[in-house]
């Protein structure tokens, strides 16, 4: 893949220019998109239209070249459904639909209507996910996905109250990640992956720290799973256990289900197909919330 090609580079180089210049030009949020050019809904793995005119399903669009040089190959079973924004507004118009997205209160999926919500503060406790009351405390106490913490004061460590619901018609949940990306002393960049929420009772590894993988139950030749696994609801209150007050950093989360057929095994079943050993059959849809950003 390309050197800085993804929205997690941008979001580190932007603490460089907030350290050096006192803003950042890549605080955005994060949506999710379709990039399909025939007016078709490109999002659903089980009826994926494909991106242009000669993806539409067929037999042979797997294996149809969907772009050549000289910009660079793209097969056609490399093609991905995908995705939808969802934006935290207080009311469906369009002007609060704007202002919604304005102070970047959205998160992207990669296909599926999860429900995720974020609040990052310094007053958050244990148990605060579970309160039916948590937005009004979010708001009061704290900031919500696309906010701003400022500098801590003395021995405080940013919380979160992080929240994800599975989409009600899709697969459930597999873990709940928290991505963190910041800048050190020396001015060089991090970034980390911490697991704050997972499903079906599963320890980290005591050597590793890695958590084990949910399993997968997709039956590839029918193009089915099953929610025996996983879990249709996952919350965490997370405090980073390696905050420094003195770096600037960011925080946002992502959300990922548990294994399901990807739109190859879907055509693969339709069109009774056998596909070459290297095209994917099965997915792990996710969802990617805007970030909180630390400004000391």
């Amino acid at each position: 893949m390309l050197d800085n090609e993804y929205a997690r580079s941008a979001l580190k180089l932007g603490l460089n220019y907030q350290e050096k210049f006192g803003v950042n030009p890549f605080q955005f949020g994060l949506t999710g998109a379709g990039d399909s050019h025939t007016s078709l809904s490109a999002m659903e793995e089980n009826s994926f239209m494909g991106k242009h005119t000669g993806s539409e399903p067929s037999a042979e669009r797997w294996e149809t070249p969907f772009r050549v040089a000289p910009i660079g190959r793209i097969e056609g079973w490399q093609e991905v459904a995908s995705g939808y924004t969802g934006v935290w507004a207080s009311g469906n118009t369009r002007a609060e639909l704007w202002d919604a997205m304005h102070r970047r209160e959205t998160y992207g999926t990669t296909g599926p209507r999860m429900t995720v919500r974020v609040f990052g503060g310094w007053e958050f406790q244990s148990g605060d996910d579970t309160r039916s009351d948590y937005v009004d405390l979010g708001y009061d106490k704290g900031v919500p996905m696309g906010g701003e913490l400022h500098t801590a004061e003395p021995g405080k460590t940013p919380g979160f109250i992080v929240i994800a619901l599975s989409d009600p018609m899709g697969a459930n949940l597999d873990r709940v990640q928290m991505v963190k990306g910041w800048r050190d002393h020396e001015g060089i960049l991090h970034e980390k992956v911490f697991d704050i929420a997972w499903s079906d009772n599963r320890k980290p590894d005591s050597k590793t720290g890695k958590l084990p993988p949910v399993g997968n139950t997709v039956n590839v030749p029918e193009a089915t799973w099953t929610n025996t696994i996983g879990d249709s609801q996952l919350t965490t209150v997370w405090q980073d256990p390696e905050f420094d007050s003195k770096q600037h950093a960011f925080y946002y989360v992502r959300v990922l289900e548990i294994p399901t057929p990807r739109w190859t095994a879907y055509d693969a079943k339709r069109f009774n197909l056998t596909m070459d050993k290297e095209v994917p059959m099965t997915t792990q849809e996710r969802a990617y919330t805007s970030p909180i950003w630390y400004i000391p």
